[in-house]
């Protein structure tokens, strides 16, 4: 919107569309990569607080354990090798994602799919089967590789086969999967932590077979996005499989329209290197700082170390992972709200709120915590105890409803067809190096800035409500191959770069 700070709110051409049984069912069982990517999210915090596991491959933290009061309450899981364990999947995620783009681009979003539900199964049993730390992370790095692959391939499958004005909520439904694997992680490491055996551990880990193998056999079941098949050539298909997910017989305009963004992306040579032209430069800018900020309100600090930070917080081995499924339940919830409300209220009503709530929530425990837990020598007392869980549950219900499912919801609809593959790979990439380095660090920074790790998160929230208030236009309710014309030449601050490079946009020549 020229001259103000609001965005342009919803415009172009909203083809005709039914909402087909092929598209529900197509969405489904792609957004069930989410679900796995929920689970080994959720997984590995209650693992680590198991003493089987830990006893198995980190016999020095298991030691710590057994004298009570050796160290701060903050510092009873500060050891890098157990970050390592979490966080190796989200390097290997990292990597995987820039060889996605390709895939994605050359062989479809369901073969890319079907890809990582392979890597998927393959790390699932090697985790469940391991016998080394060696072996674990090997088995945890394929895991990375498949969340690299399906990261990169659902949320576009998504964005492209919804018709305009529902997709925000079915791109959404692989957020929704996502809280509900961190949801059945929880519940799970919560039942396994019973078993006496000795092998509760392996339970939890081999029980991800489940989510690999729904992810595996989706991906042979569903038919690829017709953006996909034109931008390969496969015109016919493409367009027998637009009327297929559009319910109706006219669908040339449509059609029509991605034909010529396919032009334009085949012109295209370079990918990467496109995605830093002028014109590009607003969604690439979008997408890095959506991502950025994503990882820094300290969300997957809690889907981490759910858990152990309770744990951490005096709460009992039983009273920690109940806490862990009292919070992933309301992830859920916040992810069925976002579905909700993402195409009615908009993209930018949801992100300043949560980001509101998430700030408030971030003080209040940072305040608890700072008057009431000591060094070495308390726990929280039961109403505190309670209080902190309420705030961690506004939280990531919060977190759930907005910069969860929204920041991976906008990504993977603001770039045009040249430029959506490097570009979701690029989301990938930065949202896994950003996982990875908090991941890697939470429980020594836990251990070092103690209750002011919280107030650490916070200013980053504050930061990030300022940027969806100024900088973030809406995406509500327009076609994905409309968002230059209709989102970004009219928005007050990002039409600079638009406007001033039309000349050389394949897709604009003679713009006027």
């Amino acid at each position: 919107m020229a001259g103000g700070f609001g965005p342009a709110t919803s415009g172009g051409e909203d083809f005709e569309a039914r909402i087909t049984p092929i598209v529900v069912i197509s969405c489904i069982l792609a957004a069930s990569g989410g679900l796995m990517f929920g689970y080994d999210i959720g997984i590995s915090g209650g693992v680590t607080s198991m003493p089987d596991f830990l006893k198995k491959f980190f016999p020095t933290v298991y030691k710590r354990q057994q004298v009570p009061g050796l160290e701060s309450n903050y510092c009873k899981y500060d050891n890098q090798y157990l970050q390592l364990f979490t966080s190796s999947l989200y390097l290997a995620a990292l990597a995987a994602s820039f060889f996605a783009s390709y895939t994605t681009r050359r062989l479809g979003r369901k073969m890319t799919m079907l890809v990582a539900g392979i890597f998927f199964c393959v790390g699932t049993v090697l985790n469940a089967a391991a016998q080394n730390l060696v072996m674990l992370i090997i088995g945890r790095l394929l895991l990375g590789c498949g969340v690299g692959f399906g990261n990169q391939a659902v949320p576009l499958f998504l964005s492209e086969v919804a018709p305009s004005r529902i997709r925000g909520a079915l791109n959404i439904l692989f957020q929704l999967n996502v809280t509900v694997g961190l949801l059945c992680a929880n519940v799970i490491n919560y039942g396994s932590s019973k078993v006496t055996a000795g092998w509760g551990w392996r339970l939890s880990l081999g029980l991800a077979g489940v989510p690999s193998v729904m992810l595996t056999l989706g991906a042979m079941i569903v038919v690829d996005t017709p953006n996909s098949l034109i931008e390969r050539g496969k015109l016919e298909q493409g367009k027998a499989v637009l009327k297929r997910i559009r319910g109706v017989e006219n669908v040339d305009p449509e059609f029509l329209e991605l034909l010529e963004a396919s032009r334009a992306a085949k012109e295209v040579k370079h990918p990467f290197r496109n995605l830093l032209k002028r014109r590009n430069r607003p969604q690439l800018i979008i997408t890095v700082f959506l991502q950025f900020f994503q990882q820094f309100t300290g969300i997957n600090a809690i889907n981490f170390y759910a858990p152990v930070l309770f744990q951490t917080l005096g709460f009992k081995s039983d009273a920690s992972l109940y806490s862990a499924v009292i919070t992933g339940s309301c992830m859920v919830v916040g992810a069925i709200i976002s579905i909700y409300f993402a195409d009615r209220v908009g993209r930018r009503m949801l992100l300043l709120e949560g980001a509101i709530q998430m700030l408030v929530s971030h003080v209040g425990v940072s305040i608890i915590l700072g008057l009431k837990l000591k060094e070495t020598t308390s726990s929280l007392d039961r109403g505190m105890a309670i209080l902190v869980v309420v705030l961690v549950c506004s939280f990531v219900g919060s977190f759930g409803w907005s910069w969860g499912p929204l920041a991976w919801l906008i990504a993977s609809e603001i770039f045009p067809l040249e430029a959506r593959s490097a570009g979701q790979s690029v989301t990938v990439g930065v949202n896994m190096f950003f996982t990875f380095v908090i991941a890697q660090a939470f429980l020594s920074m836990l251990c070092h800035m103690k209750f002011g790790i919280f107030l650490f998160f916070a200013a980053f929230v504050l930061i990030m409500f300022l940027f969806v208030l100024f900088l973030l236009p809406e995406t509500k309710g327009v076609p994905i191959e409309e968002m230059t014309d209709v989102v970004w030449r009219e928005h007050w601050f990002w039409k600079r770069y638009i406007d001033d490079d039309c000349e050389d946009d394949p897709k604009r020549q003679g713009y006027a």
